[in-house]
């Protein structure tokens, strides 16, 4: 790696630990609200752990808050059968907020995670990848990434891979901006009008 690609991620780094570290103090009376609320509804561990595959196949344990019953089984086998039966309402409100990602800001200030880049992924999934397919893991995980913004998960998989090597391939700080930006844009605005505007755009 060239020095002016060495101190673009020096400076990625900086960005995702004051970011990070920001987020989570601005943050901390919703976080503190959700756990209040999920110590009334929903009984069990507040945090939903897994081994996730971060820059160079090294491993680490993502963090999300809890957003469905229990069900140790499913989990340890990655049976997602059942997930649509174990979703909880508080846990669909969660997941439409995108508030159960927010503690993976954790994860970008622990550096596991960047703020932006591809979604990380598990290992069953990464030993299936090709060779071209690696390219995706040769930068930090992020919490949300090119494929998030373009249409996430109603694309089919290998083109939300397709976007994340191309992030790989052309990454800039000012693609993260551009990312971020969006980003907060579908947060507050919705997914919705985004995919109507795009619907739009393609009848022209």
């Amino acid at each position: 790696m060239d020095s002016t690609k060495k101190m673009k991620f020096f400076i990625k780094r900086v960005i995702d630990l004051f970011g990070s570290g920001i987020g989570l103090i601005l943050l901390s009376p919703i976080l503190i609200i959700v756990i209040i609320l999920m110590k009334i509804f929903m009984p069990g561990p507040i945090f939903f752990k897994q081994k996730r595959v971060g820059k160079n196949q090294v491993e680490f344990n993502i963090l999300k808050f809890r957003t469905m019953k229990v069900n140790k089984e499913a989990e340890s086998k990655l049976d997602f059968s059942k997930d649509k039966d174990r979703l909880t309402k508080l846990g669909k409100l969660l997941r439409r907020s995108k508030v159960d990602e927010l503690p993976q800001l954790l994860n970008v200030f622990l550096g596991d995670m960047s703020l932006v880049g591809p979604r990380p992924t598990i290992m069953k999934q990464v030993l299936e990848y090709t060779p071209h397919q690696l390219k995706r893991i040769n930068v930090k995980p992020g919490m949300t990434g090119l494929a998030q913004i373009n249409g996430n998960i109603t694309l089919p998989w290998e083109q939300r891979i397709e976007y994340d090597i191309e992030y790989v391939r052309n990454f800039s700080l000012f693609l993260d901006f551009k990312i971020l930006t969006k980003t907060l844009a579908i947060v507050s605005m919705g997914e919705e009008k985004f995919k109507k505007e795009k619907v739009m755009n393609n009848t022209d």
